[in-house]
């Protein structure tokens, strides 16, 4: 692959292929921001090859995405930040498929993982901490643990635990010192009016995508993300691109954006859905 930065008149460019085989080819230092949210362990079937998320073992997934998070550590200026969404999941109490259902087409699953070694069924996995532990201990600056908080989170069938309705985004950073714009990412005041610094837990909305039959970041959590970590113009990437919120929310914000993305049907979504964005700034 021949790397070409995006331009100001041509400010996108989603990569198909997997982020493994291709974040080598990147120059160092190349990106202001990355935001990302990569397939979590053992919760869909994206029906590809060599997925991530479907390993047997969960050391496996970790090391995986620890590996790939080393490399955006590369591509990342010194002076970036790498925003991690992730989530937590549970073991699959020896079920070895998932059935789908209506309210949810991307739920069914043809293979479920093994309980880990060491946990029992029904355990909640910390995946999420472990994830970003092992990203600590590789080299990264673990600056925020910040909750995102679902409102509009869908009911679980469980009766025997509360409902789970947050997932985590974590805040890494390659450098001690690096660009955060705080004022731009600040929250109105609860009392007395005015405005306060943001705080660690986000509520927001779940969003569905039409044109998708899987989970996408949803707009508001992407844009504090990236406009706390970049300036206008600046250079943002996401190594696991879906159905491309992030180059839709960095395009609205002015920014140029790299994406990557394994399944060409994602890359035709994210394309189609991107190129309205850009449509409506030519306007």
């Amino acid at each position: 692959m021949n790397f070409t930065e995006p331009t100001e008149h041509d400010p996108l460019r989603i990569i198909e292929g997997d982020t493994r085989k291709l974040i080598g080819d990147i120059p160092d230092e190349t990106f202001h921001c990355v935001v990302t949210s990569p397939p979590y362990w053992g919760v869909r079937d994206y029906g590809h090859e060599h997925q991530i998320g479907a390993e047997p073992v969960l050391h496996d997934y970790i090391q995986s995405l620890v590996s790939i998070f080393r490399e955006v550590r590369r591509v990342l200026r010194a002076d970036g930040t790498f925003w991690l969404n992730i989530g937590n999941t549970y073991t699959s109490g020896g079920r070895t498929w998932r059935d789908a259902d209506d309210k949810n087409k991307g739920r069914g699953m043809a293979y479920r993982p093994q309980t880990p070694a060491g946990l029992k069924p029904k355990d909640l996995i910390g995946v999420a901490w472990m994830l970003a532990m092992a990203c600590q201990l590789d080299g990264w600056y673990l600056r925020n643990d910040i909750i995102w908080h679902k409102p509009n989170n869908q009911p679980e069938s469980v009766k025997d635990r509360v409902t789970v309705c947050h997932e985590y985004l974590f805040l890494l950073t390659k450098s001690e010192r690096y660009y955060f714009d705080h004022d731009a990412i600040k929250e109105p005041a609860v009392n007395g009016g005015g405005m306060k610094s943001r705080r660690t837990v986000w509520s927001i909305n779940t969003e569905p995508y039409a044109e998708a039959h899987f989970a996408v970041f949803p707009r508001a959590l992407v844009r504090p993300c990236i406009m706390a970590g970049s300036k206008h113009g600046d250079l943002v990437f996401d190594p696991f691109f879906g159905s491309g919120t992030v180059g839709e929310v960095a395009l609205e914000l002015g920014r140029r954006c790299v994406g990557m993305e394994a399944k060409k049907e994602y890359v035709t979504l994210a394309e189609r859905r991107t190129g309205r964005v850009q449509a409506h700034l030519l306007v």
